[in-house]
């Protein structure tokens, strides 16, 4: 599997793909303003279990959304202010968050050891392999090859998504790669890796 994520990484970086967002900004940052409650007036959200969406790449909140929107995705609160959303509405908002900055987090000391050694390094023993491959050394993930970023993210955030992953109650990954990736942690390296990446820019 490790060789294989490897692979995907390499060949999506070399297919040609319109990586800019394709939607007006002022239009998105106007209809955005229904997402401020809960992601803030610029996407940096205030609650860590609620993900920033500043600085995501317009590509992958597209895809969150309509995966919103066709079910693809099960969460209560975003459903309902997907599914009014237009194809438009969504290209607008990706545009808008897309091209705000993100802050940083700081990772926890105690976990920074581990969550280096599994990001960059992955696991060997069982074929874990390193974020860093498909998500870069910063966590600012690769529009061409269509990985988000992740880095600066709220670590509580983070390790939800992976252990959603890993019990699959969340599968809307891309040929189940974050499931079978995060099914190779223990919930102890979800966490430090985790609180890892929040520190990366």
């Amino acid at each position: 599997m490790k060789l294989n994520v490897l692979r995907l990484c390499f060949f999506a970086a070399l297919i040609s793909v319109n990586a800019f967002a394709a939607g007006d900004i002022e239009a998105g940052r106007a209809k955005a303003a229904m997402c401020a409650g809960c992601h803030g007036p610029n996407g940096n959200s205030q609650n860590p279990v609620w993900p920033k969406l500043a600085g995501q790449h317009a590509f992958y909140i597209e895809k969150e959304l309509r995966d919103f929107q066709n079910k693809s995705r099960d969460d209560a609160t975003m459903a309902p202010m997907a599914i009014g959303l237009s194809a438009v509405d969504i290209e607008n908002i990706a545009a808008f968050f897309a091209s705000v900055p993100s802050t940083v987090e700081a990772a926890s000391a105690d976990k920074i050891k581990l969550g280096e050694k599994l990001y960059r390094g992955g696991k060997v023993d069982n074929g874990l392999p390193a974020c860093i491959a498909c998500h870069g050394p910063n966590g600012a993930g690769s529009a061409p090859a269509r990985f988000p970023r992740i880095g600066g993210q709220h670590a509580a955030y983070l390790e939800k998504a992976l252990k959603d992953f890993k019990a699959e109650t969340r599968d809307n990954d891309h040929q189940a790669m974050m499931r079978d990736i995060a099914g190779r942690m223990s919930n102890k390296e979800i966490e430090a890796v985790s609180s890892y990446i929040s520190g990366l820019h």
